[in-house]
């Protein structure tokens, strides 16, 4: 019977060493991906004078690392869907949010997956 117990507990021990790596690996994928996207969204945002496109960052919150535009947030949905104009018509949409967070939900999904291989 003691036989069973050590395997159950080096079962649990290893269990807990590959949940900790990946854990480790998770932190770092966020990381590295969320900064590519506040990088492409910089450069990909459109720009009058430039400062839609320089308010783009990233901080740490209750459910991980969040992207947004830190100046100018009022704006995203405006340009990214468009919006009515005050004298009537619409203004057209300038899509440039979707296409980042696609290709990091992507690069995201594509590191874990290789990391949780064994």
């Amino acid at each position: 019977m003691a036989n069973v117990a050590d395997l159950s507990a080096e079962i649990a021990r290893q269990l807990s060493l590959y949940s900790a790596a990946l854990d480790d690996e998770i932190e770092i994928a966020t990381d590295e991906v969320t900064k590519e996207a506040v990088k492409e969204l910089q450069q990909t945002s459109p720009k009058l004078t430039g400062d839609y496109a320089k308010g783009w960052t990233r901080r740490k919150g209750d459910k991980g690392i969040v992207v947004y535009n830190k100046t100018d947030y009022r704006l995203t949905h405006l340009l990214e869907h468009g919006h009515a104009k005050a004298g009537g018509g619409r203004v057209a949409a300038r899509p440039h949010i979707r296409q980042v967070e696609e290709k990091a939900v992507r690069e995201f999904v594509r590191r874990i997956e290789g990391a949780a291989q064994p």
